[in-house]
């Protein structure tokens, strides 16, 4: 399958979900990854905001959680500049207002904007990924820009509702491969890391 072709069937899919199976998948896959990693030793980590219209897993689950259990985390979310095409790392607290951009993707109004070398985790939005570790986003690239400014040693952790597809037929030299994606069922490995300690 191309990329392409995974955003149009699994955006399809998450999109019919109802409520409660979007909220039962999405507390699979928050209760997953607080049991295969430990945050103790991550100072830094970006989290996406779900985009409603996408049905996308509900990832207040697991920022609000880290925010109550792991204060000494500092809790970055994107918001786009659209005048560089990049995405900005904003500091993202219970106090941070939110508005919607043009594309109804909720940002912080506000805040500090941390370099992407300062990040140890990155929780990254997919619409599928293959059992490569290769991911296909939502076709705009943001992701692709941004993790390559990662440190190489900084955890790439996506999160998906659906298993792996074989192999995604499209990859292209500047994809970055994830190092684990947790899913409803299971956390899929991919590489081993420099942060060893992040893993249980």
């Amino acid at each position: 399958m191309t990329k392409s072709e995974i955003r149009k069937t699994h955006l399809a899919a998450q999109k019919s979900f109802t409520t409660d199976e979007r909220n039962e998948k999405s507390e699979q896959i928050a209760s997953n990854f607080f049991q295969k990693f430990d945050l103790s030793k991550i100072n830094c980590l970006h989290c996406f905001i779900a985009i409603e219209k996408f049905g996308e897993i509900d990832t207040a689950l697991i920022y609000k959680r880290i925010w109550r259990d792991f204060p000494h985390i500092r809790t970055l979310v994107p918001r786009v500049n659209f005048e560089t095409g990049e995405l900005e790392n904003v500091r993202f607290t219970a106090n941070s207002l939110l508005k919607e951009n043009i594309w109804q993707i909720r940002e912080p109004i506000d805040g500090e904007v941390i370099a992407a070398k300062n990040i140890d985790l990155v929780l990254v939005p997919l619409s599928g990924f293959d059992e490569k570790g290769f991911r296909a986003g939502y076709g705009k690239g943001f992701y692709d820009k941004f993790l390559i400014n990662c440190r190489a040693d900084c955890l790439k952790i996506g999160l998906n509702y659906f298993a792996p597809i074989e192999e995604i037929a499209d990859i292209q030299n500047f994809d970055v491969k994830l190092d684990f994606c947790v899913t409803p069922e299971k956390v899929w490995e991919f590489a081993h890391t420099a942060i060893g300690a992040a893993i249980d």
